[in-house]
């Protein structure tokens, strides 16, 4: 089974919105099911596992209802002190039922212009790998500094990289570096789902990302992500 796992327990601090901002509406529609419906249409996703705040489930099972995403959603998790630990409480509810071979597809409900070929591409990208996370190449000239303030070394744009969401991996692998970060309390360091992985020795593959599939974090990207649904 291919499980999509969907992230939706941020509050939007930065956005200083009344409501989180994978809630707003856009065009009719709240941002968080843009994805979901995507996540629906693709015949690659077996199950749809949502993390959100209790307060929020009443809302946002109102809404798979009335846009038709209902029958894929296989549970709710609860979110945690960060992405990671989110994501933690979401493969130890799903470790109910998944096998080990089984894939995670883990994706954020403020990336709400994902596609269906990126679904795709994903999880074909999956054969021989542990993991699977688009990247971006590096168009400007990457500097390393210490401090913010002064530059200290110039890097190889070439070898740089900027993941993307959404993330894949093989469940049993990635439930298990992820329980042994939680053990030890070190998972609530990580800061990309991708982190786990690689500290624990996981192949992870890097496919081409998409720039349209940006992450609503500021009022621009808000604003931004208008202009795409007008467009």
């Amino acid at each position: 089974m291919n499980i999509a796992i969907v992230l939706s327990g941020g509050i939007g601090s930065r956005m200083g919105l009344d409501v989180p901002k994978q809630y707003v509406e856009v065009a009719g529609m709240p941002i968080i099911c843009y994805s979901l419906k995507t996540l629906d249409a693709s015949n690659r996703i077996d199950a749809i596992w949502i993390v959100a705040a209790d307060e929020w489930l009443p809302q946002i099972k109102e809404w798979v209802d009335k846009y038709g995403i209902s029958g894929k959603i296989c549970g709710y998790s609860k979110p945690g002190e960060n992405r990671q630990l989110s994501i933690y409480n979401a493969l130890m509810d799903i470790n109910k039922s998944a096998s080990a071979g089984d894939y995670v597809f883990i994706h954020d409900a403020a990336r709400p212009m994902l596609t269906v070929v990126m679904i795709e591409e994903s999880i074909d990208g999956m054969k021989g790998y542990d993991g699977v996370i688009p990247v971006l190449t590096m168009k400007d000239t990457v500097y390393l500094s210490h401090d913010g303030k002064q530059i200290d070394s110039l890097l190889n744009r070439g070898e740089i990289y900027a993941g993307q969401a959404p993330e894949t991996f093989v469940f049993g692998k990635y439930l298990e570096v992820n329980r042994a970060l939680f053990d030890s309390g070190a998972i609530k360091k990580i800061n990309g789902s991708t982190e786990p992985a690689i500290m624990s020795g996981m192949k992870m593959h890097m496919i081409p990302g998409d720039e349209r599939n940006i992450k609503i974090t500021t009022k621009a990207d808000l604003v931004r992500f208008q202009e795409m649904i007008k467009e």
